[in-house]
């Protein structure tokens, strides 16, 4: 909030500031007093406390965060997306769902995976359109699984904000692709928050082009995604459309992007974009998330132990 600044001394301040400054401070006609620039430089860090007898700048310091910081000790640095404040009926963490339809997921290149071909945890960062960062997502498996039964393992996937916060929870159980076992095909659960579920993503038998019913937490079926035929990705996108509940309209899609002749090569790191309505119901937004992380273990995981496999 902007202050007006009068001819006489001492300035107004309005109710919400503290009270009147101590005698010694420096008005801004007294001698030795310099003019602050706007915006009064870069923020103090958070939780900063004014020294006895000095005043924050207008508007203060308290009040509820709205900026990500650059980022937390540990955690990812920054480029984060800002959260939006006052979103009715939504989940906590999923407020910046909200604002965007597009999401970007960049997978994290292992070396000890691209050099020997030993299956690390996957770790992702997922952004907006912008290149602002709004998730980072850690696999949650152990080393038996993830070497033993390859992409078909099970996991639980944790998805922080940059607090650190773990906002959404994906479970995928341990279960088969096959067309032979129409009783056990892959499914992803999400929850948000952890323990609360708020939809399913499951597989649907077919014998050519992969399906999934994207269902809410009553188990109604809101979405469908529809696969293609070939899912190799030869020096471009693969894209998996994003249906109405009925089938009848194409909404959106989930594509596994082109990354470059030796990254597709030689790891099995992967760019994925996802498009989705607007309007449609945050909850579902963050459905269509665990959808891409259940398309990428399924079809796109194997790819860097296939090559070595013909180089061998």
């Amino acid at each position: 909030m902007a202050y007006q600044q009068q001819p006489t001394y001492p300035t107004p301040y309005n109710s919400n500031y503290p009270p009147a400054p101590n005698p010694g401070y420096q008005t801004p006609n007294a001698p030795g007093y310099v003019q602050p620039t706007h915006g009064y430089g870069p923020p103090p860090p958070h939780g900063y406390q004014p020294p006895p007898g000095q005043y924050p700048p207008p508007g203060g310091f308290g009040g509820p965060i709205t900026n990500q910081p650059v980022g937390p000790p540990g955690g990812p640095p920054g480029g984060w997306m800002n959260m939006p404040q006052g979103i009715p009926n939504c989940p906590p963490g999923l407020e910046y769902l909200t604002m965007i339809d597009q999401l970007l997921v960049q997978q994290k290149v292992e070396v000890l995976e691209a050099l020997t071909g030993f299956e690390t945890q996957n770790k992702f960062t997922v952004k907006n359109s912008l290149g602002q960062k709004v998730y980072y997502a850690a696999e949650d498996s152990d080393c038996l699984t993830r070497n033993c039964c390859g992409p078909l393992r099970p996991f639980d996937m944790k998805i922080l904000d940059n607090y650190r916060n773990e906002v959404l929870h994906l479970h995928r159980p341990l279960a088969c692709d096959s067309c032979c076992f129409p009783c056990c095909l892959q499914s992803m659960e999400v929850s948000a928050p952890p323990g609360t579920v708020v939809g399913t993503v499951e597989q649907e038998w077919s014998i050519f082009c992969p399906t999934f019913a994207v269902k809410n937490a009553s188990g109604d079926t809101v979405l469908r995604i529809e696969g293609p035929l070939c899912t190799w990705s030869i020096c471009g996108d693969v894209e998996f459309k994003i249906m109405s509940g009925d089938g009848s309209v194409q909404v959106g899609k989930i594509s596994k992007q082109w990354s470059g002749l030796l990254r597709e090569m030689f790891t099995d790191t992967d760019y994925f974009g996802i498009t989705f309505p607007m309007d449609l119901d945050v909850r579902m937004k963050a459905v269509m998330l665990g959808a891409c992380f259940l398309i990428d273990a399924m079809f796109f995981e194997n790819t860097q132990k296939n090559n070595n496999s013909s180089v061998i």
